[in-house]
């Protein structure tokens, strides 16, 4: 997609958004953050969407508690 000699895109970022898509677009989005991922780029996302976080390979988990929150690495 970037003009020729433009450095390519290796990673991408996506902060949220996916709560408002129904089930079928929630999995189209899906195999596509996977592929990406599969081809060598990384792929970052911020979600609450449980289906969509478990799907990831990596993924950090945070957790509020009272009074501080905390941050857990869990790998598929």
């Amino acid at each position: 997609m970037a003009p020729e000699g433009a450095p390519g895109l290796d990673s991408l970022f996506l902060d949220e958004g996916f709560g408002t898509l129904d089930p079928e677009t929630l999995d189209v989005t899906a195999a596509a953050i996977e592929e990406l991922g599969a081809s060598g780029r990384m792929v970052a996302i911020v979600t609450h969407i449980r289906e969509l976080a478990e799907r990831m390979p990596l993924r950090f988990e945070v957790a509020k508690t009272p009074t501080t929150s905390t941050v857990t690495r869990v790998t598929a």
